[in-house]
């Protein structure tokens, strides 16, 4: 057996050595690692933790104050500046005490706010600009927010927006004198003094402001996540789009806004040096509407609004059509080159975010775009909006109805007596305007001479023998095949799916389809029948409108570029296309001397005021008739026939279109210049 131990003493002696010193290294060693470990927490308590825990020592914690970044230009077609920003300074001041009436400590400092925002009054009264409204007292108090509504005592309050070059002197030089403010270079939105489509280029109001507008609730979610994105922070004073391509692009327009990260004490008032993060500057967007274009629209309805009222058509004046409206869309790329809601108004009272009573009272019937929803002038005192029957505009669709049903074909013959009757024993009828009998009619010659008659026994009354009462949506669907019923998909925040009074179960279904027929039974915004326009012109390629063509950065870069986009399309046989646009020729004097062939349609629709009934104008058209580049339509309520109201607009439009682009590709003012330029 071996033994563990040796008797001999000066082994063991040496064995007990070794051990000793094994213990005392790891004596040693384990003590070196404690240390080491001490050493090290104490380093990043020092260098690392230190700021934060000294910070919670007292009481300090970080808050993000965003700063808005400059917004992107709106440019036209021709890059013209519709809607731009220029640098301004503003006057903020963050409060250095609590001033709140909820607090005993606020109730004691409050008279020293109340002093300092007589001072400010004081400045602004005296090196302000004398053609503005003077801020009153209370105007700067309520900026102050001394009662925390808007934003937490750590927050800048913007006192004052455009300061003048005295008043920035002036507060610069004396900043001791006035605790807490300071002069902050921000942006002031400006619109074109010319008014160019400015319900479609829209406004700003401040952020605080859109708390009914569910556009924006996905921005009020996004800023209360946890996660946040500093940048993405919103101020109640941030000027932010309201309407039109500021509203539908406010997210590229706006950019990146940087913030100012402060140090907050338990009062939560600022206390301490912040850091700045700069901001990122908003992209710019180049619209397809043609600035030359679009005011040659405008001033062509306020020339015809006045005329109407000046002019006898058929014998009356027409002193209530106070409104019009008009689009102008390529056919081939759904560019919307004209987009006019008359009458407008200039946006630049949006200036300071928001306007006084009169102002309001002046703008409230104009700053909203009749083209894309039901908007009522208020002028006429009879209630009718912008959206109205289309009348015998409906009728080649109607045409193209019956023949892809089968309902008849092109050597079909009707002989029109003026009137048609339908329900039982024919009790009820429909006549043509004018009572007029044209006799044998083919498809073509229906649209042509506008026969309401062929319409309800050809069509109506055949469709409903055909379907029943299923005709409804068989119409339905070919309605919405061509844009009418359904959203255009044009790039603006909203718009209108028209009023399908054929689905109304009130009437029999073969009533709805009679006056369906003959367009009495669905209202639409004027840029559903320019698209429908469209699509009759391109033989049944329905586009997607819109209004900007690409998106670019400040250096010009393009971020996104926008391409022409079919939507849907209806396939019918080219023997129907050539009958219907064949039939689109409806005399029309506004357009004696045009030198294009081009398809179009008058109508008159008619609406019941208090038992009586009012005519509104409407016109649609697109030239050529062959290889067709624009389609326009224009509606004009309570303008009577479409061919006196509606089409001399239409005619300015086309000829402005051939100008700039030209209708056969040539731009008439290049050719211009180029004689001229040979003949010098």
């Amino acid at each position: 057996m071996k033994k563990v131990y040796s008797d001999d003493p000066r082994e063991q002696e040496i064995e007990l050595q070794r051990h000793f010193n094994i213990r005392l290294n790891l004596f040693f060693f384990s003590a070196f690692a404690i240390f080491t470990v001490i050493i090290i927490r104490l380093a990043i308590l020092q260098f690392v933790e230190g700021p934060t825990l000294a910070k919670q020592g007292t009481g300090l914690r970080i808050k993000d104050v965003p700063l808005p970044p400059n917004r992107g230009t709106i440019y036209a077609a021709g890059g013209e500046k519709l809607a731009y920003s220029t640098p301004v300074q503003s006057l903020y001041i963050t409060l250095q005490k609590d001033y709140s009436k909820s607090t005993t400590k606020g109730k004691e400092n409050r008279p020293e706010a109340i002093a300092l925002a007589e001072k400010l009054k004081a400045a602004f009264d005296k090196h302000g600009d004398p053609n503005a409204t003077p801020m009153t007292l209370e105007d700067i108090v309520d900026a102050m927010d001394l009662e925390y509504r808007r934003a937490g005592g750590f927050a800048p309050r913007r006192i004052k927006i455009d300061l003048t070059d005295r008043e920035v002197a002036y507060f610069l030089e004396r900043k001791d004198q006035f605790p807490g403010i300071d002069i902050v270079e921000e942006s002031i939105r400006h619109y074109d003094e010319d008014r160019v489509a400015v319900q479609t280029i829209g406004y700003l109001r401040k952020f605080s402001s859109t708390q009914d507008i569910s556009w924006y609730d996905s921005v009020r979610e996004l800023m209360q996540s946890e996660n946040n994105d500093p940048g993405l922070e919103y101020t109640a004073e941030e000027f932010v789009g309201f309407d039109g391509l500021e509203m539908q692009y406010q997210h590229e327009l706006r950019g990146k806004n940087g913030y100012k990260s402060v140090p907050i004490d338990p009062r939560n008032m600022a206390n301490g040096i912040p850091e700045l993060t700069a901001p990122e500057k908003g992209y710019d967007l180049h619209t397809t509407i043609n600035k030359n274009v679009q005011l040659i629209a405008q001033q062509a309805i306020t020339d015809q609004l006045k005329w109407l009222h000046n002019n006898p058509v058929s014998g009356k004046l027409h002193p209530h059509a106070k409104t019009g409206y008009a689009v102008a869309m390529e056919v081939e790329t759904g560019n919307v080159i004209a987009m006019a809601s008359m009458p407008d108004y200039d946006s630049n009272v949006w200036k300071s975010g928001g306007v006084t009573g009169d102002v309001w009272r002046q703008i409230e019937n104009s700053y909203k775009n009749g083209t894309i929803w039901p908007y009522g002038s208020g002028r006429s005192g009879h209630g009718f909006d912008s959206t109205v029957y289309l009348g015998s505009t409906i009728k080649p669709l109607s045409v193209l109805i019956g023949l892809n049903e089968g309902l008849f074909n092109t050597n079909t013959y009707y002989n029109d007596r003026g009137i048609a009757y339908f329900g039982r024993n024919d009790s009820s009828s429909v006549r043509n305007s004018g009572k007029r009998a044209y006799g044998q009619i083919d498809p073509s010659t229906a649209i042509y001479r506008s026969s309401n008659a062929f319409m309800v026994d050809m069509i109506g009354e055949r469709l409903y023998n055909k379907y029943g009462a299923e005709g409804i949506d068989v119409w339905d669907k070919y309605m919405k095949d061509f844009g009418l019923g359904v959203l255009t998909e044009v790039d603006l925040p909203s718009e209108y799916l028209g009023h399908l009074e054929y689905k109304d179960e009130n009437e029999t279904p073969l009533a709805r389809l009679v006056y369906a027929s003959f367009g009495q039974q669905g209202k639409y915004s004027t840029m559903q029948l320019a698209q429908f326009t469209a699509t009759l012109a391109s033989r049944g390629k329905r586009m997607e409108p819109h209004l900007v063509s690409k998106i670019t950065d400040s250096d010009g870069n393009i971020i996104k570029e926008f391409e022409p986009k079919v939507l849907n399309e209806v396939n019918f046989k080219q023997e129907h296309w050539n009958e219907v646009i064949s039939g689109m020729k409806t005399d029309v004097s506004a357009f004696n001397g045009f030198p294009y062939d081009f398809a179009r349609k008058t109508g008159t629709s008619e609406q019941s005021y208090r038992g009586k009934m009012i005519d509104n104008g409407v016109f649609i058209a697109f030239a050529p008739r062959e290889n067709p580049k624009l389609a326009v339509a224009v509606v004009v309520p309570e303008g009577g026939f479409g061919s006196m109201s509606a089409a001399p607009i239409a005619r300015k439009i086309f000829d402005a279109y051939d100008q700039e682009y030209g209708l056969d590709g040539v731009p008439k003012k290049t050719k211009q210049s180029q004689q001229e330029t040979a003949g010098d």
